[in-house]
């Protein structure tokens, strides 16, 4: 075989690995992308913000929380569970 046809057998072969190689890039854009992240790599979300709770809510929210654990503790010292 002489070495032309050589080379052009191994740049076919490579040509091949690189269309392999840019469809798996392909898929994992895509699948980023659903998981929402951008596609270039820098790592910010895609869609919906963050939600922010205000400190009177989060104040609310643990202060009810605080009193059902100490109903249930009552309630257990007193033996219902």
């Amino acid at each position: 075989m002489n070495i032309l046809a050589a080379l052009t057998q191994a740049e076919a072969k490579l040509k091949k690995q690189a269309d392999i190689v840019r469809k798996q890039l392909q898929a994992v854009r895509a699948a980023r992308k659903i998981l929402g992240h951008d596609a270039a790599g820098g790592g910010k979300r895609i869609g919906r913000k963050k939600r922010v709770m205000s400190a009177a809510a989060r104040a609310r929210i643990g202060k009810a929380t605080k009193a059902r654990w100490a109903k249930f503790r009552a309630a257990k010292a007193k033996g219902k569970h």
